[in-house]
């Protein structure tokens, strides 16, 4: 059966690998489960498929309180109470104070959609399994009024997770699962050029000498990512400053590390680089 095809849009490149699994995983008719480190574009994965296949997005933004519950349905019992007391609304009916969310939205929807469950690993350990029945179902009860919502078409559901805890093997199983690697100089070549055109091209190989420099460091502990070169290629240029005095300095330090240590380390390294 034919299906459309995810290549990436104009803002959002991905790698061959990276467009295989998300048209597998849609052709399966299985959860994509994305890792890789923060700021490898995970997240923006979603919003590109969502561009891409013309598909609306719904989020589902994951918290450490946050229960496989929420996702379905929550009852509104203060609602429900504070109607019956003040007159404000038909309590007699339970379906008012029925409030869908992300998975019951995702479900019953009309179009097909696009369903992001950011970043899995901040629930707790049940939540996973706790949503295996109705992923793989793409059906669930409402139990105070005795319906069943059974989406009509199937999500394309992606999940993200940045490795915080293990996820059961249950649950995997049940899902494609693809890292997305750290770009190459080349990769990002082209990512840098979709948010800086025409950028002079001593300026840009001076900026990828030094970022992928930095990123070398082994006593960092969280390393520049995508965007943080994004932002530093800006206040770059912003500043006015050239590709010759990049060679000998490291100007914005602080748009690229953001921790205290990170900063005193890289600049340790700088020194030595320079003796």
């Amino acid at each position: 059966m034919a299906f459309e095809r995810f290549t990436g849009t104009a803002r959002y490149i991905a790698s061959a690998e990276l467009r295989d699994a998300v048209n597998v995983s849609i052709a399966l008719e299985r959860p994509l489960l994305i890792r890789g480190e923060p700021g490898t574009g995970k997240t923006l994965l979603a919003e590109a498929i969502s561009e891409a296949l013309e598909a609306p997005l719904i989020r589902w933004n994951i918290k450490s309180t946050t229960r496989a519950q929420d996702g379905l349905y929550v009852y509104d019992t203060v609602q429900r109470l504070n109607d019956s007391r003040f007159g404000d609304g038909d309590v007699s009916d339970i379906r008012n104070y029925i409030r869908l969310g992300p998975l019951g939205e995702a479900f019953s929807s009309d179009e097909r959609v696009v369903l992001l469950i950011d970043e899995i690993d901040k629930a707790d350990m049940e939540f996973p399994n706790d949503l295996l029945h109705e992923i793989d179902a793409m059906s669930f009860d409402v139990l105070e009024t005795g319906e069943t919502i059974t989406a009509q078409r199937r999500p394309i559901v992606l999940i993200t997770s940045n490795a915080e805890k293990e996820l059961p093997d249950a649950f995997l199983r049940r899902c494609v699962f693809h890292y997305i690697d750290f770009p190459g100089t080349e990769q990002m070549k082209a990512i840098v050029d979709v948010h800086h055109p025409n950028l002079e091209e001593a300026l840009l190989s001076q900026c990828l000498v030094k970022f992928y420099w930095l990123r070398n460091q082994s006593d960092l502990r969280k390393r520049p990512s995508t965007s943080e070169l994004i932002d530093w290629i800006s206040a770059l240029r912003r500043g006015g400053i050239d590709p010759d005095r990049l060679k000998g300095e490291f100007p914005f330090l602080g748009v690229l590390l953001k921790k205290e240590n990170d900063l005193a380390a890289a600049q340790r390294s700088i020194a030595r680089k320079r003796n």
